[in-house]
């Protein structure tokens, strides 16, 4: 059974979404940094240069071969400035199912970057990974992050209580701990098909996607695409 995925890159009308390279150090640090990845990621804070090198020389790859998941720098394509992350990761291989993150840089928000480089993911991963399920984990009140698991068709299945860490930020700048729950989503291969059904009749977005089933509250718990 294979337990690791390709090095692969995956190319939209808008993006491309490749490994990381040292190329891409300043551009991540900056990013990073940004006052809505803080409060709704688990990053380091301050995310230093250090940090940054660290995780595009190393880290990110050491998850595709250590079978962990696979990591993806989003680029757009005409400029190649670093969009965003797309990270899937937790991956079960007995199970052919896995759990995606993301974050957008505050630059890049509105454009529906997220939404387009997850459903690309998203349909690499069913089509020609085999894969069965794609999960996300949502901060209950994220919700920029909830418009993306929406936009790409995934259904929310249920709470888990008290189940995250988010921080915000104090009068003085600093930033403080708070437990929050988290919504689960999923995506399975048939809801891709079902948003091909849609497209076919017209039924899309600004973006170019079908527009999405109603679902619970929520936001990606690495996911900032605040529109």
């Amino acid at each position: 059974m294979t337990t690791t995925f390709p090095d692969v890159t995956i190319s939209t009308d808008r993006l491309v979404l490749r490994p990381f390279d040292v190329e891409d150090v300043t551009a991540l640090a900056e990013m990073m940094n940004d006052e809505h990845i803080t409060a709704w990621t688990s990053v380091p804070h301050p995310y230093t240069h250090a940090d940054a090198h660290g995780w595009a020389t190393r880290h990110s790859h050491a998850e595709r071969t250590e079978g962990r998941g696979i990591v993806f720098a989003v680029a757009e394509f005409l400029t190649q400035r670093l969009v965003g992350i797309v990270h899937l990761q937790n991956t079960n291989w007995r199970t052919r199912s896995t759990e995606v993150g993301y974050v957008t840089a505050p630059w890049a928000r509105g454009e529906g970057y997220a939404s387009e480089s997850v459903l690309a993911v998203a349909q690499w991963l069913f089509r020609d990974q085999g894969f069965e399920r794609l999960e996300l984990r949502t901060a209950a009140d994220n919700t920029a992050s909830q418009q993306v698991a929406q936009k790409i068709g995934c259904i929310s299945e249920g709470v888990l209580r008290n189940a995250w860490i988010v921080r915000t930020q104090n009068a003085d700048g600093t930033w403080s701990d708070t437990r929050t729950d988290l919504i689960v989503w999923s995506l399975l291969p048939e809801d891709l098909d079902d948003l091909d059904e849609l497209d076919e009749y017209g039924m899309q977005d600004g973006y170019g996607y079908a527009v999405a089933r109603q679902a619970d509250a929520g936001g990606h718990r690495v996911g900032a695409d605040w529109n």
